[in-house]
């Protein structure tokens, strides 16, 4: 992608703190409407990068530019194109959940036709209808992160940057965040995420990993499988009830896939196939038997995201 399709885009981006480096050097660029996964370890360097592109902390060295705006020499007004969710969510104490609305409505310039509407959607779609008189202390956790995405996307950013959105929260309330980020997405929002549930980057367009501030891999889920994953195990087999004698059937689906250059073993009565990535033009073949023989069972094992995840970072997940 080139720099200039980029919506977010921050080029050799460095910050120091005295003798220490926590960002180094660093060089991102994200699509318009993509949701961009920024992914590390504790004290990797994602929050002080996250803060540098919204215009809160000023960088030692590099650019940045967000929206099309300069971020360093104007980072007052990127503001009014942004959505921020930080690890803590920001709800005054003293205003009850309506008023911490009322009060951000009134910092983005929502008028009350306006607000009526965007808080009724975003009010019923995550289920905070019934919490707008309680005060942010007495919300439970699941209710606060979800109270804090609602208030990040209140005035329809173009940009949506969220630090570990769904951290402290249930299955359920993490189910719901990401289709609402997925929505986001899908209506032109461009949505920057960390998280340090590695699968959810298996939802992004694009993911990107960072260790000690530099970057360490940069690319769509499954390219990162190719290049720092033993691969895709894809297995072929007769279910349980299916003839014995159609077994052999499978040798011929066998010397394709062989002949395409894939590992192709026996097991049991059926194939396993290694393979970086999955490719059409050796899955067509697959599915084309399948077809032909309903009795064919076919499971592929996904490499996990937190296998990558070690192989970047020499760290236990």
């Amino acid at each position: 992608m080139s720099a200039a399709s980029a919506i977010i885009r921050a080029e050799r981006l460095t910050r120091r703190f005295g003798d220490f480096t926590a960002v180094d050097d660093l060089t991102i660029r994200v699509e318009p409407g993509s949701i961009f996964a920024f992914l590390g370890a504790n004290g990797s360097g994602k929050s002080t990068t996250i803060r540098m592109l919204i215009g809160l902390l000023s960088p030692t060295a590099g650019e940045i530019e967000v929206a099309g705006i300069d971020v360093i020499r104007h980072p007052r007004l990127v503001r009014d194109h942004i959505g921020y969710m930080g690890q803590k969510v920001s709800l005054y104490q003293g205003l009850s959940l309506r008023e911490n609305v009322e009060f951000y409505a009134g910092l983005y310039g929502l008028d009350e036709a306006a607000l009526d509407g965007r808080w009724g959607a975003l009010a019923e779609r995550l289920s905070l209808r019934e919490y707008e008189e309680e005060h942010p202390s007495d919300l439970p956790a699941g209710v606060r992160q979800r109270a804090g995405l609602a208030l990040s996307t209140l005035h329809r950013p173009r940009v949506l940057f969220l630090d570990e959105p769904t951290a402290g929260v249930d299955v359920h309330n993490r189910a719901l965040f990401w289709e609402l980020i997925a929505e986001e997405s899908r209506s032109g929002v461009t949505v920057f995420v960390t998280t340090h549930f590695l699968e959810e980057a298996d939802s992004c367009d694009r993911v990107c990993f960072i260790e000690s501030g530099r970057l360490e891999a940069d690319g769509t889920p499954s390219e990162l499988r190719a290049r720092w994953s033993r691969g895709y195990r894809v297995r072929v087999a007769p279910a349980p009830e299916a003839p014995s004698e159609r077994a052999g059937d499978l040798a011929g689906l066998a010397e394709e896939l062989a002949a395409r250059g894939l590992d192709v073993r026996r097991a049991g009565e059926g194939l396993e196939i290694a393979a970086t990535s999955l490719e059409r033009a050796w899955m067509e073949p697959i599915g084309a038997m399948q077809r032909a023989r309903p009795d064919l069972r076919v499971s592929i094992d996904e490499p996990p995201m937190t296998g990558i995840f070690r192989a970047l970072s020499g760290r236990p997940a």
